[in-house]
């Protein structure tokens, strides 16, 4: 069994004006684009399309049942795609498919049990794919094939508690696991004890139970999600219980904290993604709960520091939210208005307008492209 050694040291569905398409355009400005839904109400699973990067405009393409594929990320050359089924109980699985990119048909390889309930994040550096699996605490790692299919669970490393909310941190939640841009760390927010921990990448070895390093955030801000910054020497945390965004300075494995700085000055307690401009320029955040919408952030290339330039309200819980490689979109998944929001962004100042060509489709969580 091949793996990782870790060790001390994260519906209906319609574009807006719709037009079916057989095959996505090879052209630079044409996108596959996934899309993830809660499939508790009109939602069958996985929706795939066509995104234009330069018109904003998308075209559906194809869809497949999947229960609750609340979060998913396809493979680096776009052959693979990775989905939870994201339940509280033992059927909570990550499902493996085939895609092909010109048609947006996924194909179902095979299903592995996470060992961990309600999993809500996926990543993968093309020979592993971690979840993280929010109620049952964990983090789940599966060997993958060489075509594509999953082995079964070969290591699972459980997050603790420890955070003062005796409601929302009373029980091990881990919330999202990550690989450092040099591909030798592991990171995962380990929300109910307040801190984020690191694993060291050690290839072809094996221990069970692998121990972590801690990097300790504020109590009581709940980590939820981890983002690197393109030139791989800045991470930002966006914690949901605070609504704070802690930048860190990344060097050998090492986050040092600089900066703390308000994404949700209204304090509702339901911070949820946070991701760069493909530039570095530019970072938002999204809120939910009140004031749904993105905290706009510039950055400082000098330092890595952050000085909020603005927010755009958006439709009801933006979950996850996408930036175009091109730069030019961002798509906002706003799970409570059944629509993806795509608005076009200021390269300058980072600001964003509604293009009112919104995506309908039932409860959607979460947007990856395949380039």
């Amino acid at each position: 069994m091949k793996s990782l050694l870790f060790c001390m040291l994260g519906l209906a569905m319609t574009a807006c004006a719709p037009r079916k398409a057989g095959n996505v355009n090879n052209g630079s400005d044409e996108l596959a684009m996934l899309v993830g839904t809660y499939t508790d109400g009109n939602s069958k699973g996985i929706y795939t399309f066509r995104f234009n990067q330069e018109t904003g405009l998308a075209t559906s393409l194809s869809s497949i049942e999947v229960l609750n594929p609340s979060y998913l990320i396809p493979s680096e050359d776009g052959r693979f795609v990775y989905a939870v089924s994201e339940m509280n109980d033992a059927t909570a699985a990550l499902n493996a498919f085939s895609f092909d990119k010109e048609t947006g048909k996924l194909s179902l390889l095979n299903r592995q049990p996470t060992m961990g309930a309600d999993p809500c994040y996926v990543a993968t550096n093309g020979k592993e794919v971690l979840t993280a699996n929010y109620s049952g605490g964990s983090m789940s790692i599966f060997p993958l094939k060489k075509n594509g299919s999953l082995e079964p669970v070969d290591t699972l490393f459980e997050g603790s508690t420890g955070g003062p909310d005796t409601e929302r941190q009373a029980t091990p939640h881990v919330h999202c696991t990550v690989f450092s841009p040099d591909g030798k760390y592991i990171f995962a927010t380990d929300f109910s004890a307040d801190r984020i921990l690191r694993f060291v990448i050690h290839p072809k070895s094996i221990i069970p139970h692998p121990s972590a390093e801690a990097i300790d955030v504020d109590p009581n801000s709940g980590p939820r999600h981890l983002t690197f910054s393109p030139n791989g020497k800045y991470a930002y945390l966006i914690s949901e219980l605070s609504g704070n965004i802690t930048a860190f300075s990344y060097l050998d494995g090492k986050l040092e904290k600089i900066q703390t700085i308000a994404a949700d000055t209204l304090r509702a307690r339901g911070s949820a993604d946070i991701h760069l401009s493909p530039d570095g320029k530019y970072l938002y955040a999204s809120n939910r709960l009140k004031g749904d919408g993105l905290a706009i952030f510039e950055v400082n290339p000098e330092n890595g520091m952050l000085a909020k330039v603005g927010y755009q309200l958006t439709g009801i819980h933006p979950r996850n939210f996408i930036i175009t490689p091109n730069g030019k979109y961002l798509l906002a998944a706003c799970r409570d208005s059944h629509v993806i929001q795509v608005f076009q962004r200021d390269p300058v100042t980072g600001l964003l307008s509604d293009t009112h060509q919104d995506i309908s489709i039932d409860k959607p969580v979460c947007i990856q492209f395949v380039k």
